[in-house]
């Protein structure tokens, strides 16, 4: 076998990984791109995704119980607004499929641009959706079509990028390799968290509920638009085709990838379990929480979130730096046996006035960047390389059901009928599954 089939057999000797050996400049293998390129393009395109994700979760408090349940309870109106918000999970693992079966028709790029015009076009049109006062129940089910648009996208953007950042990853580097794709969700909660901050500290009550709420979401569509043609740059280049096929990163029958390794799904999701249970307790809970049965001023609070996710993007990189000298695995075990002793403290510092809340905030973001960090793929090499693509996306999609989908709605219901202590039960919950399933994954891999 000639060299050139060697190397592109093994993705180690391929000029994605640098010093494991690069091809002649004259060869037509050498306009290969870096790593570095790729997680450019995961990260823009991971926060475009997120923005549009945390305007919702940020309306589904400030706007919707107003605009939309307005004949209810602000404490019902909050809890209908997060049914709304857990839609889009619920849905995300069908569009997942739906997309893999579009990928194999018509081609990765024809499957990221349609997904990505789905999450943009259902972004803007709850900008210009009417509210119930003039829709009455047409508003609230346009609303949960919109929802489900935005879940059905994030399932089919699924592009594989992260997954061929890992494989071409230096094996000593793999945990800040791993990390690069994560700083999407912080920066994307940044620039949501910041938008709305700005509308609220600068618009009138009046003024932000009957329009200025509707401008993050025109401005989601915008960053969708240079997220995707980022992405298109990555994606449908002949470069990145060659090495996606090269590693298998490809769509598999879905029955099959269940039959012979639905075990490792299952571990997988439940092994990130603790830090995707943190994710939306230290984002969106918190704010209902202070909204309705706190005296700490809303445009404050949006402040020190602000302040918590500029902490969370600095302690992304943390994580791979940690992970890279202790092991990923031995990482997830350690923050989420962190994640449960700070779960013990959240009724108190919730319940502790300003600055118990904000202290919540603050450390919660630390935690939140640090497990989410390592939390994506950590398990994907219990995959064989024909199940790698298909299996990592369903495994993201079963942990965000399992462990975000309705940790809102349920903290906040459950935190309003019998207190706080319902918050450490939760994240408690999602700790202890962590542990076991890394637990279960090391029985498995010394018993085979």
């Amino acid at each position: 076998m000639s060299h050139a089939a060697t190397a592109s057999l093994n993705p180690l000797s391929s000029p994605l990984t640098g010093a494991h050996g690069a091809n002649p400049a004259n060869s037509p293998e050498a306009a290969r791109i870096a790593p570095g390129d790729i997680a450019v393009g995961v990260v823009i395109g991971r926060a475009s995704e997120y923005f549009d994700f945390f305007v919702f979760a940020i309306a589904s408090v400030l706007v919707f119980p107003a605009v939309f349940f307005p004949n209810a309870s602000r404490l019902d109106g909050t809890l209908y607004a997060f049914a709304l918000l857990a839609l889009a999970f619920v849905v995300r693992p069908v569009g997942t499929l739906l997309g893999m079966a579009v990928q194999r028709r018509f081609g990765r790029g024809v499957k990221l641009t349609a997904s990505l015009f789905l999450l943009g076009s259902s972004t803007v049109t709850i900008a210009l959706l009417p509210g119930y006062a003039s829709a009455g129940f047409v508003a609230i089910a346009l609303l949960a079509l919109c929802r489900v648009g935005q879940g059905l996208a994030l399932g089919g953007s699924w592009d594989g990028l992260p997954s061929l950042l890992a494989l071409n990853a230096p094996p000593r580097r793999r945990g800040w390799y791993a990390m690069l794709g994560q700083l999407g969700a912080p920066i994307g909660f940044l620039v949501a968290c910041g938008l709305f901050a700005y509308l609220w500290g600068n618009l009138s009550s009046a003024d932000f509920v009957a329009w200025g709420w509707r401008f993050p979401f025109f401005a989601a569509f915008a960053i969708n638009v240079v997220a995707l043609f980022a992405r298109l740059r990555l994606v449908v280049t002949h470069e990145y085709e060659r090495e996606l096929e090269a590693n298998e990163l490809e769509p598999c029958d879905v029955r099959e990838l269940f039959t012979q390794q639905g075990h490792n799904v299952v571990i997988g999701a439940f092994a990130a379990l603790a830090s995707y249970a943190l994710f939306h307790l230290v984002t969106v809970f918190p704010l209902s929480w202070v909204n309705l049965y706190s005296q700490q001023e809303i445009g404050q609070f949006l402040r020190v979130e602000l302040a918590g996710g500029l902490l969370a993007i600095v302690a992304v990189p943390v994580s791979g730096w940690i992970a890279d000298r202790i092991g990923r695995r031995n990482t997830l075990g350690a923050l989420a046996t962190a994640i449960g002793i700070f779960s013990l403290g959240a009724p108190w510092l919730l319940g502790g006035g300003d600055l118990g809340q904000d202290a919540f905030i603050l450390a919660g973001f630390v935690l939140l960047g640090l497990s989410y960090g390592q939390s994506a793929g950590t398990m994907a090499s219990n995959f064989l390389p024909a199940f790698r693509y298909t299996g990592s996306a369903l495994t993201t999609d079963l942990a965000w059901l399992i462990g975000a989908a309705f940790a809102p709605l349920v903290a906040l219901y459950l935190s309003a009928q019998y207190g706080l202590v319902a918050v450490s039960l939760y994240l408690l919950s999602g700790a202890l599954c962590t542990l076991l399933a890394l637990r279960t994954n090391r029985w498995l891999a010394a018993r085979d």
